[in-house]
């Protein structure tokens, strides 16, 4: 299952539309492809560098990502990646407290030299409402 993650591997151009800073991620196999590396630099100060380690659930339903940021941050993410959409969310408390839910959702072009998509957040007194914290691009380097 961890295979279908495939097209993801690489190395990819971030920008945020609009930022006037950019980025670099790079998807990596590591253990003999029984997990997915992704490593996230962002040429700002106040964005966290990122390291996540991504594993497909025992139950064959989904995967996990294992995340951990240069503010000492550690989060657990659901995460799926079908139809060239790959999806994170995380609702509920992990290492860290949740004061407020965050998914993330973007969608692979066909050829793969792109994705386009957005992190969002609760807002609101009851949490109940997104809004979106921030668009997100990921380009193939070299494409």
């Amino acid at each position: 299952m961890i295979e279908r993650l495939e097209p993801l591997v690489g190395t990819w151009e971030i920008t945020v539309p609009g930022a006037p800073f950019t980025g670099r991620a790079v998807f990596e196999w590591a253990l003999g492809g029984r997990f997915l590396i992704q490593r996230s630099e962002i040429d700002w100060p106040e964005a966290p560098d990122t390291f996540a380690i991504i594993s497909a659930n025992a139950s064959g339903d989904g995967y996990t990502q294992h995340y951990f940021d240069s503010r000492g941050v550690v989060r657990l993410y659901a995460m799926a990646f079908a139809d060239r959409t790959w999806t994170l969310s995380r609702e509920r408390p992990d290492f860290t407290p949740l004061s407020f839910s965050q998914r993330f959702s973007a969608t692979l072009d066909e050829d793969g030299a792109a994705m386009r998509g957005a992190w969002e957040k609760t807002a609101g007194p009851d949490g109940a409402a997104w809004e979106v914290d921030f668009p997100l691009e990921y380009r193939r380097a070299g494409a």
